[in-house]
């Protein structure tokens, strides 16, 4: 009775773990403004550490929403789900406001759910910073995608194995990655990432990722997405060297732009120049702050 009273007394001394949670999520819709159509804010929800700023932008690119988690980086146990609905016609940007960071954790997991509405007629461009994994960390993310009619979508995910300036090393990681996207209801793209052990050992092999510690996903949906393809190989030629390889593939209004580097440093200098090519402007300001 003794031993069941000192185990039950111990067990009730050990603190329970503080995690975040939270909910952040936009809209936007098409207003008159001056006589002509404007995208324009119509919703805005934020709870938990989950939040959103809204930047004022100058260059003409449309309305940018800026998530953020206040907890300051991610670890077993938290939950995170950030929400983006673009209303028929409009166009905006959703980014974020630094590098996600995926810290070591003492037990579960943690989980990222982004989820994206675009109505018919939208562009909606789904640009946040990278994602960084250190060691000892588990993730599951999902990003999950309706696209309505003619909407179209340019997408970024990006992952860095450590900092590599710090002499950081990843030996083990649990990390699932799931990309879901569906116009009008049915599935168009689907895509899966796993990564679990050492990375360093997983990366290493020629098929696997010649010893790339960073990479990046590009997706871009639009009926004549096809008609780029030869442009956007040229400029990944351009690019491509130094620790830096890059593929693209097109295929039923899909582009798909596979990037590897061997640090995050170098996956930037590809990936920026990508995304300014894709949308035509300049990258959001959170990318230069």
């Amino acid at each position: 009775m003794a031993d069941v009273s000192t185990a039950v007394s111990l067990q009730k001394e050990i603190p329970r773990l503080e995690r975040a949670e939270g909910v952040a999520r936009v809209a936007f819709a098409l207003r008159q403004i001056g006589g002509r159509e404007e995208t324009r804010l119509a919703d805005l929800f934020q709870d938990g550490s989950a939040k959103v700023r809204l930047p004022k932008v100058y260059d003409g690119s449309g309305p940018a929403a800026v998530f953020l988690n206040s907890a300051g980086g991610v670890t077993g146990g938290d939950h995170l789900t950030f929400e983006a609905h673009f209303g028929a016609g409009t166009t905006a940007t959703v980014t974020t406001q630094a590098a996600e960071r995926i810290y070591r954790r003492s037990g579960g997991v943690g989980r990222l759910d982004n989820r994206l509405v675009v109505e018919a007629g939208a562009s909606a461009r789904w640009l946040p910073q990278e994602t960084i994994v250190f060691d000892g960390a588990g993730l599951r993310r999902r990003f999950d995608v309706d696209l309505l009619g003619d909407a179209r979508l340019i997408a970024i995910e990006s992952i860095v194995l450590g900092r590599t300036a710090m002499g950081e090393e990843v030996t083990a990681v649990d990390l699932t990655d799931h990309w879901c996207v569906r116009r009008d209801g049915r599935l168009v793209y689907a895509d899966a990432l796993r990564l679990c052990g050492d990375s360093r050992a997983i990366l290493s092999g020629g098929a696997t990722g010649r010893g790339a510690r960073a990479f990046a996903s590009v997706l871009v949906a639009a009926p004549e997405v096809a008609s780029q393809l030869d442009r956007i190989r040229e400029l990944i030629t351009t690019l491509v060297g130094d620790g830096i390889e890059a593929g693209a593939s097109a295929f039923d209004g899909l582009m798909s732009i596979r990037c590897l580097a061997l640090d995050g440093r170098r996956l930037r200098a590809i990936v920026e120049p990508l995304i300014e090519t894709l949308t035509g402007w300049p990258l959001p300001r959170a990318w230069s702050i």
